[in-house]
């Protein structure tokens, strides 16, 4: 059991309401010794793409002794003098040992210990949503009296009661899931951070992982090469051509760090390795069993949710956190229970049943909630359905989109190869632990904060779109719909096309032969990403409907883009079992590499003449994806509509070759016999579908596929790195720089900035992603990254994505608010990636204002509307504002991480009153801003109001959201980051 007393004093502080300026922290964790993992795959392993079986298993080697405290408290409080000295008496004695319960093997022997949640007989327990007894059971496991106390316990056992308070909490996850785009920044830190330890004349080994910490490398490859049989492995070419620093600073940190595993590129995408493979569900560490929970720097973490396991995004630095053993704080959530009840209609997929959901829950409002589903409709959802479900949760707002363990779960443990011993092993703790639902069973009714309800035969088909995951169009209203788009003002349903200009035709050449697009032509079609690529029935179904076309003999027109990315080798091997993959790639939906690809941008260029094409004749261009973000901007600069929808439905509107149709009434294509051919006469029945899903998907590939994935690939494996703990920084380098977090840093924390006199960086509206603060695509031309990299002699072919090289915080800071379609007040529609520097009004780039405004040692803050920082979770959207001197963002509402994540860079984060909005206050920007905020950090409240000034006399009320009594230490020390450094180095 991991036992890591790593945390500040303040954890204790808090729940005793003491408000002591806190500086430091104390640390302990398990002894050393073999350890079982649940789920842990028997094959070895003797490839340099890991250092050995061990570290694929997270044993932990060379542990200090439980408990050991070592605090330094700068306080004149008796109390916590007081607390300190009691400490080692407190924790000797695990307050819950009572409960602690041996577990039976049906044959005999036993699986473990664990501690019983029923053993508590405690009445409240019974009602408790499942996913709030999983916060419950962490807390009992690693309650101290110290960082988890019985109070927090108390807190959580009475949720009913406590949650609507918005009470704090301490969460200690299982594990820390990562991916390349933002685990490259957080291996950075960590070698940063070593440097700092030791520049304090600290121990820099400190700095390591105390939790098990995945990394799986899917972020990198873009579709430079498709509808060719070579894509795969000439993709794989020009991603380690572009990216073997990075993978080298990767595989570097496997090594140096404890309890890191990397799974090498071309493995498949994160949250369908995590689902398939890396997933427990339940943890058995030295003989202790519980469930397993994670966090990941990527928001679509929740995929795992699926699976019973409880997962959800944080920010890169709050990630970072976890691993050096602080305990999360977060507020208790509420829970919306979903009801689902009936069956879906033959035809409709998983993917319109998410999009349904998602438009339901986010006209709820479930953000910084727990969404938990349940009812008589689970059995007919597969678990790759319910995947899909939970891995939208960031796109309806939720923290999770839970689905508690039943049989559903424990059949595909084994169908992905999980050992029969290793089921049956989860199975009897959860329901030991009360934690398992059985459907068979009555149900003990449980307490929800809301409810909801949908009936799956009210589910249609739909797509969503042109510019929000949350915009659902039904697929029979798609034609009007799109007609309203062209004809409606610029907005999220809008393009403000003349209706003189709606019909214009663009004719180009294609390969020596005449061609032609319209507005709603598709210039790309993908089947991407991990929302529905983990998913047999839509993958299959996708395969069907390409071979009903090719046999009816219609054929996707050749400019269009198409691709197809699965998100494991496990997707290759049952679409080439199906006999399917080859009527995909006559449609020219080759396997194009196993990664996000076009999902986050990573869509490579389309053809030359089309661009031209659209550019010249400022053609509205559509792509039509089966991703989860479809944010203006992200998926092709040239793609100014882009719809999410089945794979299925991807192929088809690949074979309409526009979004302006009416499948309804209106024909896809001519047949070879001359015949109009409809979406009805290729769509495959849901009986068709399921009856190559039984033949083709077997748990041998899942088995094969995971063996492979631990032997990396010859790319991989030659890569050679250095042995230092300590990472040698290459000063020449622009894919990995030093970056200037703790640049004369001191061992006393700075305490709360004051902000006088801004200036206002941007002024925005609503909806403000954090593709739009720090986007992921290519770096054009004209950017100042771009100009950054030519005068380092970097060639625009090499250019790579910004995402690639966010282990450089001079590109990064450079390409914050780059994003082509960001719509800044100040500019008065114009729209790009440049501002109003108010002092002399002129017009620049975001970047090149802000460093006039540094330079000359001004503060600046950012006005926003509601929503800001909706999207990915991608600390780089904090980091890149500090970096460019933001000190503070006024906005109507953030979203959860990114809230997180400018408090963790010690950016003040303040919400408008209900009701008002810069607009509102007669706010234009050009105003300068003062916030009124205490500099005594033992003065300021979580929550508290404050008054901000402007110097042309207005005066209002916002509300400071450091939402925690954590926060607020963070926010003294300038960071989450240097807060963790200050403790370590006490120790």
């Amino acid at each position: 059991m991991y036992k890591n007393a790593s945390s500040s004093i303040l954890r204790a502080a808090s729940s005793r309401s003491l408000r002591s300026s806190l500086t430091s922290s104390s640390s302990a964790s398990a002894a050393a010794s073999p350890c079982s993992l649940v789920g842990q795959r028997s094959f070895a392993t003797s490839s340099p793409a890991f250092r050995s079986l061990a570290r694929w298993s997270h044993c932990l080697h060379s542990r200090p002794s439980p408990f050991r405290l070592s605090s330094q408290i700068r306080t004149a409080s008796p109390v916590l003098d007081r607390l300190e000295k009691n400490f080692s008496s407190m924790a000797s004695e695990h307050p819950f040992k009572g409960i602690l319960t041996t577990l039976p093997k049906p044959g005999g022997g036993e699986f473990g210990k664990f501690y019983s949640l029923p053993a508590l007989n405690d009445s409240r327990i019974d009602k408790l949503p499942y996913s709030i007894r999983i916060l419950l059971e962490s807390a009992i496991r690693n309650c101290d009296n110290f960082q988890v106390t019985k109070e927090d316990v108390e807190k959580i056992i009475d949720w009913e009661k406590t949650a609507p308070k918005q009470v704090e909490i301490p969460f200690k996850p299982a594990r820390v899931l990562l991916q390349d785009f933002t685990g490259v920044p957080a291996v950075v830190d960590l070698a940063c951070m070593r440097d700092a330890m030791n520049k304090l004349g600290s121990d820099s080994n400190k700095i390591n992982p105390l939790v098990p910490v995945d990394l799986v490398i899917d972020h990198s490859v873009q579709v430079d090469v498709s509808r060719s049989e070579n894509a795969v492995q000439a993709n794989m070419e020009l991603e380690f051509q572009r990216n073997k620093e990075r993978f080298a600073f990767l595989k570097w940190g496997s090594a140096a760090f404890h309890n890191m595993l990397v799974v090498p590129p071309g493995s498949g995408i994160v949250h369908q390795v995590n689902l398939e493979y890396l997933g427990r569900v339940v943890f058995n560490t030295q003989g202790v069993l519980y469930p397993d929970s994670v966090v990941g720097t990527d928001s679509h973490t929740t995929m795992i949710d699926g699976l019973g396991v409880a997962g959800w995004g944080v920010g890169g630095i709050e990630a970072e956190a976890t691993m050096l053993g602080q305990p999360m704080s977060m507020v208790l959530p509420g829970v919306v229970g979903f009801k689902l009840s009936g069956k879906m209609r033959n035809g409709v997929t998983a993917t319109d049943l998410v999009l349904t959901v998602t438009q339901i829950l986010r006209k709820h409002g479930v953000v910084g909630k727990f969404v938990e589903f349940y009812g008589d409709g689970m059995s007919g959802l597969s678990l790759a359905d319910r995947a899909t479900i939970a891995n939208m949760s960031p796109e309806y707002g939720a923290t999770m989109g839970f689905f508690p363990v039943d049989h559903v779960t424990l059949q595909y443990l084994k169908l992905t190869g999980r050992s029969d011993e290793t089921v049956a092993m989860i199975e009897a703790y959860l329901r030991a632990n009360n934690m398992f639902v059985d459907y068979n069973e009555p149900q003990q009714e449980r307490a929800y904060s809301s409810y909801l309800e949908l009936n799956l035969d009210n589910v249609e088909p739909c797509i969503s779109g042109p510019k929000r995951p949350h915009d659902r169009v039904p697929l029979k209203e798609m034609k009007a719909d799109w007609n309203s788009c062209l004809d409606n003002k610029v907005g999220f349903k809008g393009f403000a096309i003349p209706k003189k200009a709606q019909e214009k035709v663009a004719n180009f050449s294609f390969n020596g032969k005449p061609a032609e697009i319209k507005h709603g032509s598709v210039v790309i079609a993908a089947i991407t990403s991990c929302t529905n690529t983990s998913n047999p029935s839509v993958m299959l179904g996708a395969g069907l409907v390409a071979k009903k076309a090719c046999d009816l003999g219609l054929q996707v027109k050749p400019w269009i883009k198409t691709s197809l990315a699965p998100g494991s080798g496990v997707v290759t091997k049952y679409l080439l079992k199906s006999g399917l993959q080859e009527y995909l790639n006559q449609q020219g939906f080759n396997i194009v590499g196993y990664g996000c690809t076009t999902c986050i941008g990573n869509s490579g260029e389309i053809n030359e003449s089309v661009g031209v094409a659209i550019t010249e004749n400022d053609i509205v261009a559509a792509a039509v994806l089966s991703g989860n973000r479809n944010f203006e901007g992200r998926v092709h600069p040239l793609t100014r509509a882009n719809y999410l929808a089945s794979p299925p439905l991807v192929v088809a509107y690949a074979l309409a070759g526009t979004v302006n149709i009416d499948f309804e009434t209106e024909p896809i294509g001519t047949g070879k016999n001359g015949k109009e051919v409809f979406l009805r006469d290729i769509w495959p029945t849901t009986e068709e579908i399921a009856e190559v899903v039984q033949s083709s998907v077997l748990p041998d590939m899942f088995r094969a596929t995971y063996e492979s994935i631990t032997k990396g690939n010859p790319m991989w494996n030659e890569l050679s790195v250095p042995e230092n703990t300590l990472y040698s920084w290459d000063p020449k380098s622009t894919y990995i720089h030093e970056p200037p977090y703790f640049k004369d840093m001191t061992m006393d924390p700075p305490g709360p900035h004051s902000v006088k006199d801004a200036y206002c960086l941007l002024n925005f509206g609503d909806s403000i992603t954090t593709d739009h603060i720090s986007p992921a695509g290519n770096i054009q031309k004209d950017s100042p990254a771009a100009k950054y990299l030519m005068e380092r002699g970097v060639d625009r072919k090499d250019f790579n994505s910004y995402g690639s090289r966010r282990g450089n915080d001079e590109i990064m800071a450079r390409g914050t608010f780059a994003n082509i379609r960001i719509v800044n007040k100040l500019m008065n529609g114009e729209v790009g990636p440049k501002t109003v520097h108010i002092p002399s009004g002129e017009k620049l780039s975001v970047f090149d204002a802000a460093m006039r405004y540094k330079s000359s040692g001004e503060d600046t803050i950012i006005l926003a509307g509601a929503e800001y920082g909706s999207g990915s979770s991608r600390d780089w959207a904090a980091k890149g504002p500090m970096l460019q001197g933001v000190k503070a963002v006024i906005a109507k509402s953030f979203e959860r991480i990114h809230r997180s994540n400018l408090v963790g860079m010690g950016i003040i984060p303040l919400c408008f009153k209900s009701g008002e909005d810069a607009d509102s206050l007669g706010l234009t920007g050009h105003e300068r801003y003062t916030i009124h905020l205490p500099t005594d950090i033992s003065e300021i409240r979580p929550g508290q109001d404050v008054t901000v000034t402007t110097d042309n006399g207005k005066s209002f009320t916002c509300t400071v959201r450091f939402d925690t009594e954590v926060e607020l230490a963070y926010f003294n020390h300038g960071g989450i980051l240097p807060y963790v450094i200050r403790n370590l180095s006490k120790q």
